[in-house]
């Protein structure tokens, strides 16, 4: 495989997908929502994790005198491969990091103990913007069971408990673009015994999370929120492709896609598979449409 893009889709219903700093789904300064390539990266990575496979992206904990705290990069690197120190060579630490599966996919900046270390992911993914036409807001009000001990503590009457609100779309589809170029990886494949760079294997891994990962991942505010397309078009030849997100054209009357600009864009040279949740989303497309649970 010399290069591949894709899309993947993600619906949210009565839920939020990504969250700004507020509470409120993500938007861009015109309002248009749309959800951030970690919101994605997250939940693939957690899944990973949860299968035991090394990965160094995601938090863990550690206990610091009388508290629990999120370990330091260092720390986190010791957890998977040993103490790091400034005699260990930089060769081992890029060995080890290549070992991480998120790393092997999205790359990593590591600057720790003397190591300066900028690996720029063979798999890039955009933001994915929400391509449904009636999206609304809603904002739930939450009772919650107890009272405000900052008030109690002040001695203020409190004869309430406090109250929260939970925000959510009722619905919305993000449709996210991506490319995986594995070639970002041959400069490293010199420096690292036996490394063979990003190979057809580790693609394959990448499809499997990314078809599975967010219906997998059901917290409060991401219940709701499921895989509902992906397509993966590979090439054994050089092709240059834009983010083909951008091309789907989205009936949101009907919950139906039509690929047949993106048909043209991707040519008759790839291989293409198309994933989709068949029970509520239509695919317009020349191409077989598989399950995608």
């Amino acid at each position: 495989m010399q290069r591949a893009y894709g899309i993947i889709g993600i619906r949210a219903a009565m839920s939020n997908w990504n969250a700004d700093f507020t509470g409120r789904p993500k938007t861009t300064s015109d309002g248009e929502i749309f959800g951030s390539d970690k919101a994605l990266k997250y939940p693939i990575k957690k899944m990973w994790a949860d299968e035991n496979k090394k990965v160094m992206y995601l938090k863990s904990y550690i206990e610091d005198k009388d508290s629990i705290r999120p370990k330091t990069l260092k720390e986190r690197y010791g957890e998977l491969f040993g103490e790091l120190d400034k005699k260990t060579p930089t060769k081992e630490v890029l060995k080890n990091l290549f070992e991480c599966v998120d790393i092997k996919n999205f790359g990593a900046t590591f600057a720790e103990e003397g190591q300066n270390i900028s690996i720029t992911g063979a798999v890039q993914i955009g933001q994915g913007f929400n391509k449904f036409e009636d999206t609304n807001v809603e904002i739930q009000d939450i009772l919650s069971p107890f009272s405000d001990g900052k008030k109690v503590k002040s001695g203020e009457d409190v004869n309430q408990s406090t109250l929260g609100t939970k925000i959510m779309v009722d619905e919305a589809h993000y449709f996210y673009g991506f490319s995986v170029n594995p070639k970002n990886y041959d400069e490293y494949k010199d420096l690292i015994e036996n490394f063979e760079g990003y190979t057809k294997e580790d693609f394959e891994e990448f499809k499997r999370a990314a078809k599975a990962a967010v219906t997998r991942f059901a917290t409060n505010s991401k219940f709701g929120c499921d895989n509902e397309f992906a397509l993966f078009a590979e090439y054994e030849s050089e092709k240059y492709l834009p983010d083909l997100s951008e091309y789907i054209e989205f009936d949101s009357k009907n919950r139906e896609i039509d690929l047949s600009v993106i048909e043209e864009l991707v040519g008759s040279e790839a291989k293409v598979e198309v994933f989709a949740d068949t029970y509520k989303l239509k695919v317009k497309t020349k191409w077989e449409v598989k399950s995608i649970f």
